[in-house]
């Protein structure tokens, strides 16, 4: 069967291939024939990724089933939504980069979990890096996902603090807004534990209309003083910012970075570099994720434009978006939304954005709105904290 939808799409697509790599060749560019494709092209090319990568795919998910099946069953991970810790069997998988600062005081032993371009991974990335904490990066395989497989949270980013050096004796934090503020919490006041201030971070659950148990922290964009210390006027507006990250900007990020087969492709293969998917992914997983990706997202892309009601062209909602941060800080007339220096908001509208630096869509934003002053000076205060790769 699956050779008979190979040959389909072959005659579809007029496309030669290499069975061995699964991989299209030629995909990118018609270089050897000196013209350029146009989007019907890479549109057709697209859509030839999806049958062939899909074939390849469901071997790749099969062969990883029975593995799993040939594997102890780890005891349960602590609940996502719960403060308790409790002794598990977390695997070593040997991080991407670990993050060495000499200025960080803190004796905290970080893990991070993520994928390299997640908004809300870059977001954390970003707070680590200012705050100068030392921390250890491991990129999770999205096919696998191997790396998390300890963990009932399915989703990125987690953050895993280290007990004592014991890795099997450990505290999980998930969510990026909730991390940030625990950690923020944290530095406010070393004396409490980070046990104890998850439980002032209680979550409620709910079912969506589609039957999914949503989890949600009411309070995550909240950094906690106690009752001897009166909390800042600024934080009000921080909270404000970080909350419209989560809920307006971040929504706008999507559609834009796949709003043609071109740009969904470029995209993916730049999350490859960025990501350096040859470290995480043998050469068919990363085909995989770079072809059927660019071609699910190009159409997820759409689906979303319209949930999040963007603009026809979706280019316009995004400059909208981060026009309405720049004159926010116009306003105040200061070089950050936190004054002299970056806060937790800056930080986060700047996470975000830093997910599509590499993308066409972040050239455009540059080009049509005045970010890129603020942009640039975030990069170079997270920059001039951050501690350096070991």
């Amino acid at each position: 069967m699956a050779a008979v939808v190979l040959r389909r799409f072959v005659l579809l697509s007029r496309f030669p291939i290499s069975l061995r790599y699964f991989r299209i060749r030629n995909f990118s560019s018609f270089a050897g024939q000196g013209r350029q494709p146009n989007e019907w092209t890479t549109r057709r090319r697209l859509l030839f990724g999806v049958g062939l990568t899909g074939v390849a795919a469901g071997a790749v998910a099969v062969r990883q089933s029975a593995f799993d099946g040939q594997m102890t069953t780890p005891s349960l991970s602590p609940s996502p939504l719960s403060s308790e810790v409790k002794r598990i069997e977390r695997p070593y998988f040997k991080p991407i980069r670990m993050i060495k600062s000499e200025t960080d005081s803190t004796g905290l032993i970080l893990t991070l979990y993520q994928y390299q371009n997640c908004p809300f991974c870059c977001k954390v990335r970003a707070y680590l890096d200012h705050h100068g904490f030392s921390y250890s990066v491991i990129e999770v395989n999205s096919i696998r996902r191997s790396q998390i497989k300890w963990s009932q949270y399915k989703k990125v980013p987690i953050l895993v603090i280290e007990n004592n050096e014991n890795r099997d004796d450990f505290t999980q934090m998930n969510d990026s807004s909730l991390i940030i503020s625990v950690l923020d919490t944290f530095l406010e006041d070393r004396s409490v534990s980070l046990d104890q201030l998850l439980t002032y971070y209680p979550s409620l659950e709910s079912v969506d209309s589609r039957g999914k148990k949503v989890v949600e922290y009411p309070n995550k964009y909240f950094i906690m003083y106690g009752d001897s210390k009166s909390i800042p006027s600024y934080r009000e507006e921080e909270r404000k910012w970080r909350k419209w990250t989560d809920d307006t900007l971040v929504h706008t990020l999507s559609p834009n970075i796949y709003r043609t087969p071109s740009e969904s492709l470029q995209a993916f293969r730049h999350f490859s570099e960025a990501g350096d998917w040859k470290q995480t992914f043998n050469s068919v997983e990363r085909n995989i994720i770079i072809y059927i990706g660019a071609a699910a997202m190009f159409f997820i892309g759409k689906t979303l434009k319209k949930r999040y009601s963007l603009n026809d062209d979706v280019r316009l909602s995004m400059y909208e978006a981060c026009n309405e941060w720049t004159a926010a800080i116009a306003k105040k007339k200061t070089q950050f939304m936190g004054g002299s220096s970056p806060n937790l908001a800056d930080l986060a509208v700047y996470g975000v954005l830093n997910s599509i630096e590499g993308c066409a869509a972040f050239q455009d934003l540059k080009e049509h709105t005045r970010i890129a002053d603020w942009y640039l000076a975030t990069k170079r205060s997270i920059q001039l904290n951050a501690g350096r790769p070991v």
